[in-house]
């Protein structure tokens, strides 16, 4: 008897839930996306050094960085597979080398992934 009223009231549960969902009102509206060509500041190579503080990396230095980027922040993250760490810094406006400190160290192993983006100018 306990089963059957269990029963009764999850189905219960279930009409009020398909009831509420059914008085919903519908409406055309779609999901658009545009196309933007994004300027880049360089599409050259640029030099990318790690720099150690015993076995760990605590910083990235970016070489290379053409004045067109000056003025630019520029982000670099640090991945080992088990750690991570970031850092920003600003492009001087002569563009030149940037030296970006990261907020924890990671520990340098044979395989890292260091990324790097800039936002700007």
């Amino acid at each position: 008897m306990r089963r059957l009223g269990v029963l009764l009231l999850a189905s219960a549960l279930c009409g009020v839930t398909v009831g509420s969902a059914a008085s919903l009102a519908l409406a055309t509206q779609g999901l658009g996306a545009a196309h933007l060509t994004v300027p880049r500041c360089t599409s050259g190579g640029l030099g990318v050094l790690p720099n150690l503080a015993g076995t760990s990396v605590i910083s990235v230095t970016v070489r290379s960085l053409p004045g067109a980027c000056g003025g630019a922040t520029i982000q670099v993250a640090v991945n080992n597979g088990s750690d991570s760490s970031s850092g920003s810094d600003t492009v001087a406006g002569g563009g030149g080398s940037v030296t970006v400190a990261l907020a924890n160290l990671v520990p340098a192993t044979t395989t890292e992934q260091i990324d790097i983006v800039l936002v700007g100018p």
